[in-house]
């Protein structure tokens, strides 16, 4: 990741492959899954070693019940960049175990994202799993979570593809059709220094009939 960092420097206009898909942003996660359409906007706040700067996103998402897709877009400007970048993104997971009868959900998530910054493509990957557990309290649902992924790294034109373990620690929140959700996402770069990158959003959820 390290050689990321400084080609995408040199750029002029740096993005780190710390988030997992959408540059600047954690990788977002609900293990509980469900149904219907739901809209989130995102805002994400890297530290320096992932390069700093904000990084502000959009995502929708529609749910079958154990199956969820994503699409997304999240554009970053690191600190000291002359430019913000943009990044695209879709992730799909599967949920493995829980349901409205069981507190606690596991899911598979995949995910990727791709930039394009000066000529050059980036392309982050990731393949993970989450587990959450779900607090039901009157009129508030609550979700904490934490997801544990392999993420790759691909610059074009560059041989090689650089590969990390990464972790987020987050929980979703819900009122009603509205709701809040916050995460930290930390990856450990080749060059021993750690990516981190907080994350909050709000996100509007129809739920429909629409159940596997």
């Amino acid at each position: 990741m390290k050689r990321v960092v400084m080609i995408l420097a040199l750029a002029a206009s740096a993005a780190s492959p710390a988030a997992a898909q959408w540059f600047g942003m954690p990788a977002w996660n609900s293990p509980k899954g469900g149904t219907g359409i739901t809209v989130s906007g995102d805002y994400g706040k890297p530290n320096t070693d992932a390069l700093s700067g904000n990084a502000f996103g959009a995502r929708g998402s529609i749910g079958f019940g154990n199956l969820t897709a994503t699409v997304g877009v999240a554009s970053w400007k690191p600190k000291g960049a002359s430019s913000s970048t943009t990044s695209y993104g879709v992730q799909g997971a599967f949920r493995a175990i829980g349901g409205s009868l069981i507190p606690v959900s596991i899911n598979l998530q995949v995910g990727v994202g791709r930039a394009s910054v000066s000529g050059t493509d980036l392309t982050n990957i990731l393949a993970g799993v989450g587990v959450a557990a779900s607090i039901p309290t009157p009129g508030l649902s609550i979700e904490p979570y934490l997801s544990v992924s392999s993420r790759w790294h691909k610059i074009s034109g560059v041989p090689g593809t650089e590969s990390n373990i990464g972790w987020v620690i987050g929980a979703n929140a819900g009122f009603g059709m509205f709701g809040v959700h916050i995460a930290y996402d930390s990856e450990k770069m080749d060059d021993g220094s750690t990516a981190g990158i907080i994350g909050i959003g709000a996100h509007v959820a129809l739920k429909v009939p629409m159940g596997m």
